[in-house]
């Protein structure tokens, strides 16, 4: 039996920090309405020198380094995003060459919040299959490029970052690494969390981009709704697949969306909030680079251990949604 184990995790986040406060200047909003609403006190946000593969590049580098693995040893590189350097080539392309992985082949993947999940659902398929070995999956983002500064409604809940695991081959008859994923989408809601234009639909044009809606938008209050309720089911299926109860949860990373989602979820899991973690309040949402960077931060601060059961769980726009269930095998 061959398996998929995560082997290490790396993130990077900018150095700017953007505080509430900061924000108090720049929209009509406070600390108190931010932190309310959201769970959010700060949140990174890229120098302006600084794109998509350069914290993807950064968060590798860290990955790579912890796996002791030489970046010519990758078989494939993967980055999930909706904020890419450019159109093409892919973000992913970029990384390669950057980290020296002559050998692997590169491609990004599009899936908005839940893109981390999918990429790891990807990542176990090619390794599963007997044809690669080695995997860097990176999920990197720069959603200051694509909110408007005067939309207090989505402006405040956005950062930048990325994280990056690297996936490996394993062969033996222990189940432990990935041990399945889980993905849906539903196009119907493709309106509720969309950047309207900069695609083939609404071109780009020197005159009217912004007019025409190059920023995020987002109806929040219906995205809370099916956002909890996607979560919750999805998290159900990936602990039912696996023969496990709630009880067998060690630690839940979710997508660091919003502190009131993640509080839903948990309560509709009936999980102990003892075993989720949260670090959204220092980076708000960082979309497909959430769960990486809270991953990593959990793993640095010892909330996880070998054997340890870690369930993720993610929704973003398409929507898409799913969840991961791993049995942690790292050192």
């Amino acid at each position: 039996m061959i398996k998929a184990k995560i082997t290490s995790v790396g993130s990077y986040a900018p150095k700017q920090i953007l505080t509430n406060f900061d924000i108090e200047k720049k929209v009509d909003t406070s600390d108190e309405w931010i932190r309310t609403r959201t769970g959010i006190s700060e949140r990174r946000v890229a120098d302006k020198k600084e794109a998509c593969s350069d914290l993807a590049i950064a968060a590798s580098k860290i990955a790579l380094k912890r796996a002791d693995i030489k970046a010519k040893n990758l078989d494939l590189i993967l980055v999930a995003t909706v904020t890419p350097d450019m159109l093409f080539p892919s973000t992913a392309c970029l990384v390669q060459v950057a980290i020296g992985a002559k050998n692997a082949f590169a491609f990004d993947l599009s899936a908005a919040c839940s893109g981390f999940i999918y990429g790891l659902s990807v990542a176990e398929q090619y390794i599963k299959s007997g044809r690669y070995k080695n995997i860097l999956l990176v999920g990197s983002d720069l959603f200051s490029r694509i909110v408007d500064w005067k939309d207090r409604s989505t402006c405040v809940l956005f950062g930048d970052g990325a994280g990056a695991v690297i996936i490996q081959a394993e062969e033996g008859r222990k189940k432990d690494g990935i041990l399945s994923t889980h993905l849906y989408s539903d196009g119907h809601y493709y309106d509720y969390l969309l950047v309207p234009a900069s695609g083939s639909r609404l071109p780009l044009t020197e005159k009217g981009a912004c007019k025409q809606g190059n920023f995020v938008k987002m109806k929040g209050n219906e995205t809370f709704k099916v956002a909890v309720r996607f979560m919750a089911t999805v998290s159900k299926e990936a602990i039912s697949y696996n023969n496990l109860t709630i009880d067998d949860v060690d630690i839940f990373i979710p997508h660091q969306a919003n502190k009131r989602i993640i509080d839903a979820v948990a309560k509709k899991l009936n999980l102990p909030f003892k075993k989720v973690f949260i670090n959204l309040m220092h980076y708000g949402n960082t979309s497909a680079a959430s769960i990486p960077i809270a991953l990593d931060e959990a793993v640095r601060e010892k909330r996880i251990k070998k054997g340890d059961i870690v369930l993720l769980s993610a929704f973003g726009g398409g929507l898409t949604w799913g969840s991961a269930a791993i049995r942690w095998s790292a050192g």
